[in-house]
């Protein structure tokens, strides 16, 4: 249940609510030697961490759910584990590992055919080309088109809505004014439906900062 809240949490980029409740998961998890989760929920901890921009913390919690699930060959979710993984990488500005790691997690969900969490990876993978300097446009356009193709049918709202404020960052930023409005008042609607205030305000902000 409390990795369950946790992620939910996650999702709204609510980190100060997911903490808590992923913490007093891995504390019960590690006390009863739940391993089947404890892989898992020390993976999303650290993923909180490093995107609250406790790096120093969440990396190696990052790290040691990868590797202590790869040594038990605990196949289960492990294409999420090794995405937070590249998330935690792309936090820390290190890229090149975000990036092999983001392809790793690519491969693991398809070959699992974990459809919604290779959504989610092409999403990432996108936001990685994205951040390069120089941003690779043409792949970072491709990736976050392949996620909504397969997150729209899917009903999976928040991810569509991150993508269409990948690709108005992205246009905006190279000078597509007209596609970047779309994209942005295209996500800042649907973040507004689904009152995740938080991405809404960075859709406002790039929005603004176009005109």
């Amino acid at each position: 249940m409390c990795l369950g809240f946790g992620i939910l949490h996650m999702r709204r980029d609510d980190l100060d609510r997911a903490i808590p409740v992923l913490e007093r998961g891995l504390a019960v998890g590690r006390r009863w030697s739940i391993f089947l989760y404890v892989f898992t929920i020390v993976s999303a901890v650290g993923r909180a961490y490093a995107l609250k921009g406790r790096l120093a913390e969440g990396l190696p919690l990052l790290t040691e759910a990868v590797q202590e699930a790869e040594s038990k060959n605990a196949a289960l979710g492990h294409a999420v584990r090794v995405a937070w993984l590249a998330e935690g990488y792309l936090a820390a500005g290190e890229y090149e590992r975000a990036w092999d790691r983001g392809r790793e997690a690519l491969d693991l969900s398809h070959r699992n055919k974990e459809t919604g969490q290779e959504a989610w990876t092409l999403h990432l993978l996108g936001e990685i080309v994205a951040h390069r300097d120089p941003a690779d446009v043409e792949s970072a356009e491709r990736f976050y088109c392949q996620a909504m193709t397969l997150a729209e049918p899917r009903g999976m709202r928040p991810l569509v809505a991150h993508c269409h404020l990948g690709l108005g960052k992205l246009y905006r930023r190279t000078g597509k004014r007209e596609q970047a409005q779309e994209h942005l008042a295209t996500a800042m609607t649907m973040y507004a439906k689904m009152d995740m205030r938080f991405w809404l305000e960075k859709a406002e902000a790039e929005l603004q900062a176009l005109s």
